[in-house]
């Protein structure tokens, strides 16, 4: 019987600031790519993206999304599943991706108001799987930090506009060459399936 799964859609949002290829967070995104290599694979570079940080509610409620998130929030809209990998940066996501994730979740697009109870998920029918990069070891994150950061991701953002269910690869001591060739390749299998 065939095992492989169906071909995705699938985003992958390289979240590391710096463009630099000798990250290795970039080395993640290419190996997903690498092995996701019979599905639909689009990949946003945020590094390279050029957009300006919200400073008031009003621009976020009502404010028109500059052009480079714009095209992104097609890129969301026409994704099946969002892999997102960063490093964590003194306990939660860099700067960027902090400013990246305000400019796209905008009303209209991420979520709906009401005139009562909690906002209607616009994102609803996408999943996703965070992959989180740290000098620290992961297991020492999870216990002393309580992933924090992470959870704080999945729940007050991800899940807030609808997107479910959510993976996580928490990946530590990213400094070790034995490390890094095995979550390359664990990369490589989770684009093989989609996941």
């Amino acid at each position: 019987m065939d095992q492989t799964p169906h071909s995705r859609r699938i985003l992958v949002i390289d979240a590391h600031p710096d463009p630099d290829p000798a990250h290795f967070d970039h080395a993640l995104a290419a190996a997903y790519c690498e092995g996701a290599a019979a599905h639909d694979v689009t990949v946003l570079k945020l590094a390279n993206l050029d957009f300006p940080f919200l400073r008031r509610p009003s621009d976020w409620m009502e404010g028109a999304p500059p052009p480079a998130i714009a095209a992104t929030q097609e890129q969301i809209r026409a994704a099946e599943h969002i892999v997102l990998i960063y490093p964590l940066w003194l306990g939660d996501v860099p700067a960027l991706l902090k400013a990246f994730l305000e400019q796209v979740m905008r009303p209209g697009f991420a979520l709906a108001y009401r005139k009562s109870g909690l906002p209607k998920k616009l994102l609803k029918g996408r999943t996703a799987h965070l992959v989180v990069t740290m000098g620290m070891p992961a297991l020492f994150y999870r216990l002393v930090y309580g992933a924090h950061s992470v959870k704080s991701l999945e729940r007050n953002i991800l899940k807030f506009v609808g997107i479910r269910p959510i993976a996580r690869s928490i990946i530590g001591g990213v400094e070790d060459a034995e490390t890094r060739g095995e979550w390359l390749q664990r990369m490589r299998d989770a684009g093989r399936d989609g996941r």
